[in-house]
């Protein structure tokens, strides 16, 4: 789509279990999540440029590493750090556009995803299903929510630099 530039963060690194829904692959089982993802964006695109953070992002975080962005996409694991992530954005750049997945967790009722948006905060997915034990995140229903997510961003960079 011609996006050039990616900044991405992430502190964890990538488990058995994330194969099933997150595009990584076996080999890189143990490495760093946002190196390879670089790494696998690299291959895809040789030509977008991504920078790369292995940190826990907390909120003194999101405005240095993200200032520059011109859409953010939230795709943390944990309620507390999307509420946190929400919060930061609405206070220290509520102009700047925000797609956070919320629902995202179990399968089925793919009817149920949508998109709503208040102001510039997008929320993709179900908004109920929250993961945890008894309703893991399972591959079809992520990435449903992913590719809305997605589809939500192209939309949002379509509208501000291309005049239709």
């Amino acid at each position: 789509m011609g996006i050039g530039r990616l900044v991405i963060a992430d502190f964890d690194v990538v488990e058995e279990s994330n194969l099933n829904r997150q595009y990584y692959f076996f080999d890189q089982i143990g490495k760093k999540k946002s190196l390879a993802l670089k790494e696998n964006i690299r291959r895809i695109n040789p030509l977008v440029e991504v920078e790369a953070h292995e940190i826990k992002i907390i909120a003194s975080d999101v405005k240095p590493l993200f200032g520059v962005c011109d859409v953010l996409v939230e795709a943390f694991d944990w309620a507390d750090q999307k509420a946190m992530l929400i919060e930061t954005m609405l206070e220290q750049m509520p102009r700047k556009p925000l797609v956070v997945g919320l629902g995202v967790a179990g399968w089925g009722a793919g009817n149920a995803i949508h998109c709503r948006r208040i102001d510039n905060l997008y929320i993709c997915g179900d908004e109920i299903s929250e993961a945890g034990v008894e309703l893991p995140p399972i591959a079809p229903k992520v990435g449903m929510v992913a590719n809305l997510q997605a589809d939500t961003v192209i939309g949002i960079l379509l509208r501000e630099f291309v005049s239709l």
